[in-house]
């Protein structure tokens, strides 16, 4: 038996026309019976890296008896010019998260996934402290059970103070050792009393997994990565998944 968490991150592959352009992760969030691929902004749109795929792809298991069987599901980026995937903004810019809706009727009748939910973002009575142990479930550099198509996870703690905005932007620090192509995965904490609500996924939606950081200065001889990432807070996902008015 496949662990659940594994089922939650999907490997997402970017597309211009027919032409494969990067390799990202993801995963699956729902809503009042609404399911969302999420997944870093800079994945589906970036100007600085002049990125402007117009689908994407992800693989979906389709057994559960047999998890190696898995098929590619095309999602469209726009329609009729419009972008179909939401990214929100505060008062320091643009937030490095994007989701967009998947049609549940549109996919395969025996797809297996698993989903996390509002009820596994952060509760308020609930305490992370700096320095607790985190997982990051993802593709890196596109790595990945190519037989039973599954993600792989790398250990992480939190760097900086949580519930603080780093530098007045909108999401904390992690040390992990990442790689391109983690853009997007889920940064999560076991939940050390999980509830009956939680299903069987006792696990915490810290953030979304964004990119690395470095200095500028840093002698690339002498000195070694920082080795530290931005996680954009999750609960950015209650505003990105409302329902339109």
């Amino acid at each position: 038996m496949i662990e659940p968490i594994l089922l939650t991150a999907a490997r997402i592959s970017t597309y211009s026309q027919s032409s494969l352009l990067t390799n990202a992760s993801g995963f699956f969030f729902e809503r009042d019976e609404r399911l969302y691929l999420v997944t870093s902004r800079h994945v589906l749109f970036s100007k600085n890296s002049k990125h402007y795929p117009d689908r994407i792809e992800i693989e979906l298991h389709i057994n559960a008896e047999n998890i190696a069987e898995s098929t590619g599901f095309s999602i469209p980026l726009y329609r009729d010019g419009k972008s179909l995937w939401r990214h929100g903004t505060d008062a320091a810019g643009v937030i490095d998260v994007a989701a967009i809706e998947i049609d549940r009727k549109a996919l395969p009748k025996t797809a297996v996934y698993r989903a996390f939910s509002p009820k596994h973002l952060l509760g308020s009575l609930t305490q992370v402290e700096v320095g607790s142990s985190l997982l990051i479930v993802g593709f890196p550099l596109g790595f990945h059970d190519a037989l039973h198509h599954t993600p792989v996870v790398r250990h992480a703690i939190i760097a900086s103070s949580f519930g603080l905005r780093f530098q007045g932007e909108g999401f904390f620090l992690t040390d992990a050792r990442t790689h391109r192509g983690s853009s997007g995965a889920p940064v999560i904490m076991r939940i050390a009393e999980p509830l009956p609500a939680h299903g069987d996924l006792p696990w915490m939606l810290l953030g979304i997994h964004s990119s690395r950081f470095d200095v500028g200065t840093r002698d690339l001889i002498e000195d070694e990565a920082l080795g530290l990432n931005g996680a954009w807070y999750a609960d950015i996902l209650l505003k990105l998944t409302e329902r339109p008015v």
